[in-house]
């Protein structure tokens, strides 16, 4: 189906018996080849974790670990089979997507910042505390030789690359539910990602111009 200029089709996903989060899990998995794995999820609104002071409740790999992140759809099947209501973790890095995530007032700002740059973005996960912006994969080398090389950049900004993990729609975590503010496009192609020094660089520079002279992305 031809896409319709400026116009976003919504993301259906991979028809699935049960919740929503294993068709999301399908959907990343087979048709895209991103490795996922079941978060920990919630007891009631705490973490079902053994940690009662848990920061991220429900939104972390727990058992499994993050190291079982697969792509077979056997696994899945089964890992939601038994757990239907799991938030669906994206194990970040080596050849699957990779984020950069910010405060969600941040991120709104940032958006619209980018959007006036003509910046080209992919998909962008929104929680009630943040927003992620996926980018192509890097390696931690690369990484650190990016923010090395600059003067800087917003200290609110977070970086899920090699060994990282990313909570995806349609999970329910303590703090409400994820979603896409940027969905992937349909269709079976993994969804474009753009490179991380690219976003890198428009992000530095949508943060400057405060009033006090502070950054425009800080909270």
């Amino acid at each position: 189906m031809r896409e319709i200029p400026g116009k976003r089709r919504r993301l259906r996903f991979r028809r699935s018996e049960g919740p929503a989060q294993l068709g999301a899990a399908l959907t990343c998995a087979g048709a895209w080849q991103w490795p996922v794995l079941p978060g920990v999820g919630l007891n009631g609104r705490a973490c079902a974790c053994p940690d009662p002071e848990c920061v991220v409740p429900g939104a972390h790999p727990f058992d499994p670990g993050i190291l079982a992140a697969t792509t077979d759809e056997r696994m899945i099947r089964w890992w939601w089979t038994n757990r239907p209501t799991a938030p669906v973790m994206l194990a970040t890095g080596g050849a699957a997507p990779c984020a950069i995530s910010l405060p969600a007032v941040a991120g709104a700002v940032a958006l619209a910042a980018l959007d006036d740059m003509g910046m080209r973005l992919g998909p962008v996960v929104a929680t009630a505390t943040r927003w992620s912006l996926l980018v192509a994969p890097y390696s931690l080398e690369r990484l650190g030789e990016l923010l090395y090389a600059k003067d800087w950049v917003p200290s609110s900004l977070r970086f899920h690359g090699e060994g990282g993990y990313l909570v995806l729609p349609p999970s329910e975590t303590g703090t409400g539910q994820v979603r896409w503010e940027r969905a992937p496009l349909a269709g079976s192609a993994a969804p474009w990602l753009p490179d991380v020094e690219a976003v890198v660089d428009a992000l530095v520079a949508a943060s400057n111009g405060a009033p006090d002279g502070g950054s425009r992305l800080a909270y």
